[in-house]
């Protein structure tokens, strides 16, 4: 016969915590101060699994192009003052929530019933997201295992090649003397004549390099469009059934298990960047590439260009993974009198300094690439994937125990990668256990395990022969406007519908009692600054929207009504949960719209001793049934 145990939210740690040790999930121990959710084992835990979460593989392939391409040290102004304006804000603001409360991306929104649609819509997009996103930590595998190789297989144009292969430039036709007489001629010609090319009249083919048609032909297997659907490349499968394999893994004792092992997969991806920043800054034309990314051609004049300013804005916001519901959720293990506004500015400034140094990494070797391949740097230097499985890879191979360098770069892509995903599916289990925590107390590691399982099963479209595309859709619609929606409502909901001014004294409660002139500046953004800008981005992301494309190829029209059908699936949520909220709620429809715009009773901190006179009156959850607060689909606000 057990011994009996009082509810977590009445006790604040092992002080009146009568639950047996062996009862306990996989995300409490003794010295938790919250028995029932479970808390961080250390500072550390959080911090660097938040910084894990923030710095991914945008960091590495996105931040460092968009430099270059506006501007280059230019680009750092705009950048520096939307992580101001736009980021930080954001970023505090979902921190504070998640650790006020105890609470996941869903049912955090007690605080504001009428937008629990918004929670939803984010945890949706999350799941989206973690699927493709694992396929790109599997491309990372396959390219980590393809380097145990003497020679790397994308070095040269070996039998998968076509006749478009080549190392080099290939001339196809020029000027030159014959008989006196400046002549157009086919190079064969120019050559079987002994003639020479008039510097500058060369016209050449357009070849590729073999790390292009490896990627290609080898590694993806693409078919020519999304129509083409092909089979599953099985090798990618077998990577990403291995990547689902390590996150369960690390995910089977909830944080407890992946707050150690962020200790690797969170600094180590540090090591490898500065030993690869080291070794390219020793490299012949490295200094070239670094003045093309952040030198002397840094083009002030650029930022007059709102391109400029918006590329800023979307960058910081996706790189701080803002609005996805993930720093909520983290941030809900936290003790409650954690200091989340330090934390807040550390992590982003982190990931903002990271951001730069991985630039230097990376421009440094892709000016060797420009200078062995004799050709400008603005020529070797690609965004997204082509920058990290294609032109990256193709400089590493020129380079001395070139094994060494793909393996190392490879496994860095692999550690972001995978910190990212941890938090990810982080948040779909804080969600299930906001939603039902006694079951997920018996069964947390068969939950998690079950819900990779069911991940990699969905994921297996993006390894099949068009599954670029795929990622590339899911990526362009997704990752886009159902964010932006989301953060948006966010700010909104929170600072003018539940009140800034209360929200603020909220915070007050864990981080203790603020000048106004500390809070002046969170005031300004969160009141005015952030959302306007936020709907700026919004609007001109709809305004500029382009059928989504990879590389050449256009998509076909059902291909980017799928993607719409995506999004609106995500954003749904709002407006039916909405509704749902109203026609429950009781009294005419103005005095239902008011009551589900307020507070839910149960709304405050989950522990009792943190509640102070300000929420002396909440409801304890088992007595949630007596105040019949309405619920939609299990979702308890």
């Amino acid at each position: 016969m057990g011994m009996l145990s009082l509810p977590g939210f009445l006790s604040c740690g092992k002080k009146k915590d009568f639950t047996l040790s062996s009862e306990k999930g996989g995300h409490s121990s003794d010295s938790d101060e919250n028995s029932e959710r479970g808390n961080w084992s250390s500072k550390g835990d959080y911090l660097l699994s938040m910084v894990g979460y923030a710095v991914g593989l945008g960091n590495v392939w996105r931040f460092p192009y968009l430099t270059y391409q506006n501007g280059g040290g230019a680009f750092l102004i705009p950048y520096s003052l939307m992580l101001a304006l736009a980021g930080l804000p954001l970023f505090f603001m979902e921190c504070s929530l998640g650790q006020f409360a105890s609470l996941g991306p869903v049912s955090m929104w007690r605080v504001l019933p009428l937008f629990q649609g918004v929670g939803i819509t984010m945890v949706i997009i999350s799941t989206f997201v973690t699927i493709y996103y694992n396929v790109i930590i599997a491309y990372a595998l396959y390219y980590l295992f393809a380097s145990f190789q003497k020679v790397l297989p994308w070095s040269d144009c070996f039998s998968w090649a076509d006749e478009l292969c080549s190392k080099t430039q290939i001339v196809n036709d020029c000027n030159t003397t014959l008989h006196g007489e400046i002549i157009r001629a086919n190079y064969s010609f120019v050559t079987s004549h002994n003639l020479t090319c008039i510097n500058g009249t060369q016209d050449y083919k357009a070849v590729q390099f073999p790390s292009e048609q490896y990627w290609n032909k080898v590694a993806l297997q693409r078919s020519s469009g999304l129509d083409e659907t092909g089979t599953i490349v099985w090798y990618l499968a077998l990577c990403l059934l291995l990547s689902w394999m390590i996150v369960g893994a690390a995910l089977f004792k909830g944080i407890k298990s992946s707050g150690k092992v962020v200790y690797f997969t969170a600094l180590f991806p540090y090591v490898i960047l500065l030993i690869l920043l080291v070794r390219g800054a020793t490299l012949e034309g490295a200094l070239d590439g670094i003045e093309y990314y952040i030198g002397r051609q840094s083009n002030i004049t650029k930022l007059m260009e709102a391109e400029v300013w918006k590329d800023a804005a979307t960058q910081i916001f996706y790189s701080l993974s803002v609005a996805w519901g993930g720093l909520v959720a983290l941030s809900s293990y936290n003790k409650f009198h954690n200091n989340c506004y330090s934390d807040a500015i550390l992590v982003c400034v982190t990931n903002c300094v990271t951001s730069v140094f991985a630039g230097f990494a990376i421009f440094s070797i892709l000016g060797h690439m420009a200078f062995v391949s004799n050709r400008p740097v603005s020529e070797v230097v690609d965004s997204g994937f082509d920058l990290a499985f294609v032109a990256y890879p193709e400089a590493l191979s020129k380079l001395p125990v070139s094994p060494l360098w793909s393996f190392l770069f490879f496994f860095m892509l692999l550690l972001l990668g995978l910190d990212s995903q941890f938090a990810s599916i982080e948040t779909l289990t804080t969600t299930i256990q906001d939603i039902y925590p006694k079951v997920m107390k018996k069964l947390r590691t068969p939950i998690t395990l079950g819900l990779c399982i069911l991940l990699f099963f969905l994921g297996l479209i993006c390894v099949t022969q068009a599954g670029i595309y795929w990622v590339n859709l899911i990526d362009h619609f997704c990752a886009g406007w159902g964010i932006l929606i989301a953060a948006v409502l966010e700010i909104i909901g929170i600072v003018y519908i539940y009140g800034g001014n209360r929200f603020i004294e909220d915070i007050e409660m864990m981080i203790g009692k603020k000048s106004r002139l500390f809070w002046l500046w969170w005031r300004m953004c969160w009141f005015f600054i952030t959302p306007v800008l936020l709907v700026a981005i919004l609007v001109w992301s709809l305004i500029t929207f382009s059928r989504p494309t990879y590389g050449s190829v256009v998509y076909p029209e059902w291909g980017t009504a799928v993607g719409w059908c995506m999004i609106v699936f995500c954003v749904i949520w709002i407006p039916i949960v909405a509704v749902i909220k109203i026609v429950k709620a009781k009294g005419n429809l103005c005095q239902r719209i008011v009551s589900c715009c307020r507070p839910a009773p149960n709304w405050g901190p989950y522990l009792e001793c943190h509640r102070g006179e300000r929420y002396s009156h909440i409801v304890d959850p088992k007595k949630e049934k007596e105040h019949e607060i309405p619920t939609v689909s299990g979702f308890v606000y």
